[in-house]
């Protein structure tokens, strides 16, 4: 047997006045910061200690800062590979 729609009223609610839908002010203008320039990258390593050593030479030597100083101030970026089981970070610096 064949079934029996009812209808439906699919009337939207009514709206509100006209004045209520528009804007009673303008939105503020905020201040946009210049975009950052940064200068040259380079890498820097992370062990499980959280010791850092930096490529010079030829060799990766001991670094004095840290990776989280370093993403204080400056644009960090963590590389997926690991070398000999350390971090690899590209940091880039801003310029003055």
């Amino acid at each position: 047997m064949a079934q029996h729609h009812r209808p439906k009223n699919n009337r939207l609610p009514p709206r509100g006045p006209a004045d209520n839908r528009t804007l009673r002010r303008l939105p503020e203008r905020s201040e946009v910061a210049p975009p950052a320039v940064y200068g040259e990258p380079f890498l820097v390593l992370e062990d499980s200690a959280q010791n850092t050593f930096i490529y010079e030479g030829g060799k990766w030597v001991p670094h004095d800062a840290t990776i989280a100083e370093y993403r204080r101030t400056s644009l960090v970026k963590e590389f997926p590979q690991r070398v000999k089981g350390r971090i690899r970070y590209e940091i880039r610096s801003p310029l003055a």
